[in-house]
């Protein structure tokens, strides 16, 4: 097998593309012959030791993939060779194979593609918990998202989309609004060219949105915070422009505003059944056309530096696949 080993996290510059022996699965673990795997913020951040969780050296980064079960080991009987599956391991995505535990492996139903799979769980569960459980939700409720055309911004608005709240998007160019329009969003504000509380004044007739979902941070956190509505959920998904802002606390005594945090990784781990039956539904949704990931682009796993650069930039909308 081959894959993109790290031995230093000291950046994207420092990972190899390396041969190495393919792996047997022990108990309890399953070998996935890798055929899609998509590129997270979090990637970025692993290569780069600024992630929370420090894997030990050497470690395969990618987070997410799909592909086939190669072999099994002893008492796996829920998977089997030859079964199409997407996992979320934290690590060993980008490479030719991986090994995972059975039990982090979701079983793909006929008609799932392996792109769509790779690009699923991550962004669709963190959007589903913020939204669904963290701010629940109400149908005809207005939803902001901030860093609307990424992966956890596209399928937010889909999601927020399917539960029947009004859904305004917030991005950084007219380019990445149209894109965030032409998936359900009702309105856009380009806050490259906008002033962001003037437009969302205009665009809520004054009220501000009830729920702000935010995975940018920074310098938008503030003037969204600010324009919220009574009552209003300012869900912190993350900090993708860098900065982790600092919000004056009257702003939440003023709006009786609560700021809610947003860890959907410790959420599947201390509440599995609720996890389990969110990616159920979450499943179904896909299979009714509800959600579907946004696919920027496919690259070939060689390229992953490429892939990152283009991250970096800012340049995705939607999911960034990589492909074997």
């Amino acid at each position: 097998m081959h894959a993109w080993l790290c031995t230093e996290p000291t950046g994207v510059q420092a990972l190899a593309w390396t041969e190495l022996p393919t792996p047997a699965p022990q108990a309890g673990e399953v070998l996935i012959e890798i055929r899609a795997a998509s590129l997270n913020f979090p990637d970025l951040l692993i290569v780069q030791n600024k992630y929370q969780k420090k894997p030990p050296l050497p470690f395969v980064p990618g987070s997410e993939y799909a592909g086939v079960v190669a072999a099994v080991g002893a008492g796996v009987t829920q998977l089997k060779p030859g079964q199409n599956v997407a996992c979320l391991s934290g690590t060993g995505g980008f490479g030719t194979h991986a090994i995972a535990a059975a039990d982090l492996c979701l079983p793909l139903p006929d008609g799932f593609s392996h792109v769509d799979a790779a690009a699923l769980i991550m962004t669709y569960a963190t959007s589903h918990h913020a939204l669904a459980d963290r701010a629940q939700l109400q149908a005809g409720e207005t939803v902001l998202v901030l860093g609307a055309a990424g992966g956890v911004g596209t399928a937010a608005i889909q999601i927020a989309k399917t539960m029947g709240a009004r859904v305004i998007a917030a991005a950084s160019s007219a380019e990445k609004c149209a894109l965030c329009r032409s998936i359900g969003a009702d309105a856009s504000i380009d806050y490259s060219q906008d002033n962001l509380r003037e437009a969302i004044k205009t665009l809520t007739d004054g009220q501000g949105p009830q729920v702000i979902y935010d995975p940018v941070g920074g310098d938008l956190s503030e003037p969204a915070f600010r324009s919220i509505a009574w009552r209003g959920r300012h869900l912190v998904v993350g900090f993708a422009s860098g900065p982790i802002p600092a919000l004056p606390w009257n702003l939440a005594l003023l709006k009786g505003a609560s700021i809610v945090g947003v860890f959907w990784g410790d959420f599947a781990r201390r509440e599995p059944r609720s996890n389990a039956a969110m990616m159920g539904q979450l499943a179904q949704w896909y299979a009714q056309g509800k959600i579907k990931p946004v696919i920027d682009r496919t690259m070939p796993m060689a390229a992953l530096p490429a892939a990152y650069a283009r991250m970096g930039a800012r340049g995705v909308m939607g999911k960034l696949v990589l492909v074997n």
